[in-house]
């Protein structure tokens, strides 16, 4: 259980969200889901397909009611009941914006502004994402990625203390999703709390402070990217002569590591200890003459850890 305290902007205990009436004709999209996110940080929330990180967000942005459990904001609003006191403090980036598309980019922004509190400056808005120099374009005429710009230069109008941002580089370029990755960082240079989504690895890898990764609703491993990566082990690939099996290698407490025949017949080592087992392999081969063909070796990794987590199923999580 979290403890709700102002060092946390974010508390969540015991957070369920259903679908559709209680028994088998519902949907639990949110499963028990508890987590703390602390001033200042970039918590980054990666999840497969319906795993439910959508349900959640929305909890967690006061647009939708929890069946069970409680969201604390800034050391103890609710984000439905005490929506008005929160809604000033929050800036929300949607995965699509939905703007009107005949409206120019600076003419959206003042539209935009006109509804939130102590909004920046329009130039200052549009120079933060890169903008200054499309002002008066359309919003039709922009690219998929000067558009994500667009939702970020709103998201962040009024000087939020909280950013959700949904799928914030879909659509971009690598150069362009390089460039708000950079605008990011600033903002949380700058002290503001950032609630990140994505489904790129490498974007979480370098934004988050922490994250989690949701399956079947529920969160099934959380912290920073190394405490993550340091629970999965490494891997160590190769194949062996016909003649030879995964019975004729060093036992498992020689090696400190797990062997597996993966389809195509190929041996792989699952081990914490990637230095260690390089080493007994290579020299139980070299003193045996054996060629290990397609020798390769792979450090653990976030994108393992996601993909070991997406082929676990609901049932083994409950």
């Amino acid at each position: 259980m979290n403890v709700i305290t102002e060092q946390n902007v974010i508390e969540v205990t015991g957070l369920w969200r259903r679908y559709g009436p209680p028994g088998d004709a519902g949907f639990d999209a949110v499963r028990g889901v508890d987590l703390a996110v602390a001033r200042g940080q970039l918590f980054a929330l990666l999840g497969t397909n319906g795993a439910g990180k959508t349900s959640l967000v929305e909890l967690l942005e006061g647009l939708a009611q929890p069946a069970r459990g409680s969201v604390r904001l800034f050391g103890g609003l609710d984000p439905v009941r005490d929506r008005a006191r929160i809604r000033p403090r929050t800036g929300v980036m949607l995965q699509e914006g939905g703007f009107p598309g005949d409206l120019t980019v600076l003419e959206t922004v003042r539209m935009w502004a006109s509804c939130t509190t102590r909004p920046r400056p329009y130039d200052e808005a549009l120079a933060l994402v890169g903008l200054t120099g499309r002002r008066d374009v359309t919003v039709k005429h922009l690219s998929g990625g000067e558009r994500r710009r667009l939702d970020l230069a709103l998201a962040t109008l009024g000087r939020p203390e909280l950013l959700f941002l949904d799928e914030p580089t879909t659509g971009m370029d690598p150069e362009g999703r390089h460039d708000v990755w950079r605008i990011i960082e600033d903002l949380r240079a700058g002290g503001t709390t950032i609630v990140l989504t994505t489904h790129y690895l490498e974007e979480a890898e370098r934004l988050a402070d922490r994250l989690a990764i949701m399956h079947a609703g529920q969160i099934s491993t959380s912290g920073t990217v190394a405490g993550i990566v340091a629970a999965h082990p490494s891997t160590l690939g190769f194949r062996l002569p016909s003649e030879l099996g995964p019975a004729d290698l060093p036992g498992a407490a020689v090696l400190r590591a797990d062997a597996e025949v993966v389809p195509g017949g190929r041996i792989e080592l699952r081990t914490a200890d990637l230095q260690h087992t390089t080493t007994e392999l290579l020299t139980w081969a070299r003193d045996r003459r054996v060629e290990l063909r397609e020798l390769a070796a792979s450090s653990a990794s976030l994108e393992e850890a996601f993909l070991r987590i997406a082929r676990t199923t609901a049932k083994d999580l409950v």
